[in-house]
């Protein structure tokens, strides 16, 4: 099949990338030079562990171009993939569809024969009837149908997840749609994987009520984390208690500093916008939106009793920025509240990450970047661990606290113990819903 995949972003360009190694000749499509001169260099613009080499595989097989003539790209392709951002609107929380609406018009004027338009992109339920609207005006001769096809990629798995997926979810309003649809995915059909057909608007809520089902999981841990601390109890038993339910299942109770990324702070807002426009309060997700704000601000408050109530003068190693491990992605990470909290207190932070840097340093500002976690924590008073990154989970320890100021950490990924802490000389180790060694002061054994 001939395929065009319009926005070269984190979703365009992975689902691109896959598609054209499905075998099907693929063209990608972006309005940003730069952007299009990176990826014909063979340059990936984002990081997503394997996709640089099976970009490059596919490329030199020559079925994976990129351009930013949409005309060409979309002539005789069956299938039209608009993957373009959809970033929560300012000041209302719901997505900003600005750019999807852009595409659809552009690609109404362009196509000539029938053409299958399919929205990858997160939207709002409805967004692809109107999509449909805004093609039939903008060219009322057109042939063409509509259809759902959500993106369901974990950042640093992506690959893996669109090659392998526990399902793929289509929305249609035609057979003659589904058709095409099903020749896309074949391969995977092929191999038994569940290529589940919907109407448009199930397609539609089936990402969001995913995506806020998953943060509703992650921060109901959190809550409980937080229970935990109180009651003596120990998270990780808790989760891995809970997870043993098969109803429940253990993915997404790992307690932590909150969710973030590009997916589930936005999604949530949406949700929660859309139920306001309805008249149907999504009770739960407005709940998960706050609680994961204030799970955010309490990592704080730990990091604080373990700088003696000020952050001022003190020198603190943040180890991991991005919103977890295996991308570049700083989008809502807790990094971007925790790490101002400590400089605007007058902390000196020394941040260090194998990715993050990139984004990092524009959006975390006074701070001092280094290459490893050793230099970060040299003559420190608190190390502070934030994204579960593997050069983080086989520490030294020992080496790490002979060479601090004051040996304190704050483990707020639970990779380590207070018994670890202990033996490797720390003198004060918190991390969530778990017991603590806490902080000596004078006077004090």
């Amino acid at each position: 099949m001939k395929i065009a995949v319009i926005g070269t972003g984190y979703v365009g360009l992975v689902s691109g990338v896959c598609f054209s190694d499905f075998g099907h000749d693929v063209v990608c499509v972006d309005k940003d030079p730069a952007k299009i001169a990176k990826l014909e260099a063979g340059e990936v613009p984002i990081y997503e562990p394997g996709l640089e080499e099976l970009m490059a595989k596919n490329v030199d097989a020559g079925r994976l171009t990129f351009t930013m003539d949409l005309a060409a790209a979309i002539e005789s392709a069956e299938a039209v993939f608009i993957a373009v951002g959809t970033p929560t609107r300012r000041g209302d929380g719901h997505a900003d569809l600005t750019f999807v609406m852009a595409v659809a018009e552009e690609i109404a004027l362009a196509a000539k024969d029938y053409t299958v338009i399919v929205t990858k992109s997160t939207v709002p339920v409805g967004t692809n009837r109107k999509v449909k609207q805004v093609v039939h005006k903008a060219n009322p001769d057109l042939e063409f149908d509509v259809a759902s096809n959500p993106e369901f990629l974990r950042e640093g798995a992506a690959i893996d997840d669109f090659m392998r997926p526990d399902r793929v979810v289509v929305g249609v309003q035609t057979k003659r749609a589904g058709d095409v649809m099903n020749d896309v995915y074949r391969p995977l059909f092929l191999r038994d994987f569940p290529v589940v057909i919907t109407d448009l608007e199930s397609a539609e809520m089936i990402k969001y009520a995913a995506n806020a089902f998953l943060a509703t999981k992650i921060t109901f841990i959190n809550e409980i984390a937080a229970l935990c601390e109180r009651t003596g109890a120990d998270i990780k038993q808790v989760s891995k208690g809970m997870g043993l339910d098969g109803r429940i299942g253990n993915k997404f109770l790992h307690a932590g500093p909150g969710y973030g990324g590009s997916c589930f702070p936005k999604d949530t807002k949406a949700l929660a916008r859309i139920g306001q426009e309805h008249a149907v309060p999504m009770q739960i997700t407005e709940a998960v939106i706050k609680v994961n704000e204030e799970v955010k601000r309490r990592m704080v408050d730990k990091l604080l009793d373990l700088c003696d109530g000020s952050f001022n003068g003190k020198v603190v190693a943040v180890l991991g920025v991005t919103f977890k491990p295996n991308t570049d992605d700083m989008r809502d990470a807790p990094a971007l509240t925790i790490v101002p909290a400590l400089v605007g207190g007058g902390a000196k932070v020394r941040v260090t990450d194998p990715q993050g840097k990139h984004e990092g340093e524009a959006l975390l500002p006074g701070v001092n970047w280094v290459e490893d976690a050793y230099k970060a924590a040299r003559n420190a008073d608190l190390v502070v661990i934030l994204t579960e990154w593997n050069e983080f989970r086989g520490l030294d320890l020992k080496r790490m606290a002979k060479h601090m100021t004051t040996p304190r950490m704050a483990d707020l990924r639970n990779i380590y113990s207070t018994k670890d802490a202990k033996r490797a000389g720390f003198d004060a180790y918190v991390s969530i819903g778990r017991s603590s060694l806490e902080p000596t002061t004078d006077g004090e054994s």
